[in-house]
């Protein structure tokens, strides 16, 4: 697997738009980082180039206008923060991330029944 890059949270703010609207274009990004967060258009423009030089995003300029894409994909990017999660906080043990949650009472009853359901059908899947 492919090492991605480091994100920060305020830079996954601007890559979970990006994913969700590529190709998009600064003013855009920026529009809609406005709505949800109090930073400066001169913000969201430092974090997107950090994105791009951190190889997390390109651009293409049409005319004065600079159109973003991503260069990783949002599960991949999921799954690696995942990962990186379980490893540095349960040594990898998923089970005792679980139970964290489980003794914390951080998970309700209907979340423990989505997770007994998805178990089983994950157990019967290997099954087959």
């Amino acid at each position: 697997m492919i090492k991605l890059p480091q994100i920060s949270e305020a830079e996954y703010q601007v890559m979970k738009i990006v994913w969700a609207h590529a190709p998009i274009n600064t003013n855009d990004i920026t529009n809609i980082l406005l709505k949800t967060t109090n930073w400066s258009p001169k913000t969201v423009h430092t974090l997107i180039k950090r994105l791009v030089s951190k190889g997390a995003l390109t651009y293409k300029k049409q005319s004065r206008i600079f159109v973003y894409s991503p260069t990783i994909k949002e599960n991949e990017y999921v799954v690696q923060e995942s990962n990186s999660f379980l490893n540095r906080y349960y040594d990898g043990n998923i089970s005792s991330m679980v139970c964290a949650f489980l003794d914390d009472n951080k998970l309700s009853e209907a979340e423990i029944d989505e997770l007994r359901s998805l178990l089983s059908k994950r157990s019967k899947k290997g099954d087959k």
